[in-house]
């Protein structure tokens, strides 16, 4: 299993994956607000309650943005970003996970 961190700073940053996303946040002075790629189910329940909203540009790829990164639950959120690399790396050719050190 790969562990995955995200460090959060002022600003903005991004969890990159080869060249592709798996998360981003964005820092201003009083939240974090956090964008993960999800899967089809956990995009309808989430954004359906509420709970997240469609993230902005990216909704058609099952994206969903939380506006307060503080107000969730850490193993939730641990569990959503490894999910979200999850989906990422399965996009990525077998050389690219090759080279990352990743399960071909």
């Amino acid at each position: 299993m790969n562990v995955v961190f995200v460090t959060i700073a002022v600003g903005s940053d991004t969890l990159p994956v080869s060249r592709r996303s798996a998360a981003t946040a964005a820092t201003d002075s009083a939240t974090t607000n956090l964008s993960l790629k999800m899967t089809d189910i956990a995009f309808e329940a989430l954004t359906e309650t509420g709970r997240g909203r469609p993230a902005p540009y990216m909704a058609r790829a099952k994206w969903v943005m939380f506006d307060d990164l503080a107000s969730l639950d850490d193993a939730e959120v641990a569990n959503w970003l490894k999910t979200s690399h999850e989906l990422v790396v399965a996009k990525l050719t077998r050389k690219q996970r090759t080279e990352l050190g990743l399960p071909a």
